[in-house]
């Protein structure tokens, strides 16, 4: 292991509030459908991201734009819905807008990841069990994601 993998993420979240850190932290990553999956004998979602690192953004005048690879593992997942999302389509790339999460009538939460272009995809879980790893070494990209206000 490497001195810049010591330093990986890893986040581990039981609640509501926790999961908008990790929305925070994925906000702008790239994920490809293949790197979505739900295991649904055991209960998990995990999703595989390009995350960007925007906790390094402007730390020293020599930083670099940098992603990492970055494992997203929900539990206790009841059932995964999704909306415009062709599952066919395996190489489709999806951004990553933002993670919202409600509890609903039946007393499990709802976790809403959003995508842009109105693409949705949304957890029924009983418990709020959430971990992010990063995976491996970062790697340099050109530019910080923008977004048009």
């Amino acid at each position: 292991m490497s001195a810049d993998e010591k330093n990986n993420l890893k986040l581990i979240v039981k609640n509501q509030k926790d999961l908008e850190v990790i929305s925070a932290y994925i906000q702008d990553s790239i994920v490809v459908v293949k790197d979505i999956v739900f295991l649904k004998k055991n209960r998990i979602f995990v999703m595989i991201i390009n995350r960007f690192m925007w906790e390094n953004l402007n730390q020293s005048k020599y930083y670099k734009n940098k992603r990492i690879r970055t494992a997203i593992k929900f539990e206790d997942v009841l059932k995964v819905k999704s909306k415009s999302i062709n599952q066919k389509n395996k190489n489709k790339i999806l951004e990553c807008l933002a993670i919202k999460c409600n509890k609903n009538l039946d007393n499990n939460f709802e976790i809403k990841i959003f995508f842009s272009g109105d693409n949705v995809i949304t957890l029924i879980v009983e418990e709020i069990e959430v971990v992010m790893n990063d995976l491996g070494k970062a790697w340099d990209v050109q530019s910080v994601p923008k977004h048009k206000i």
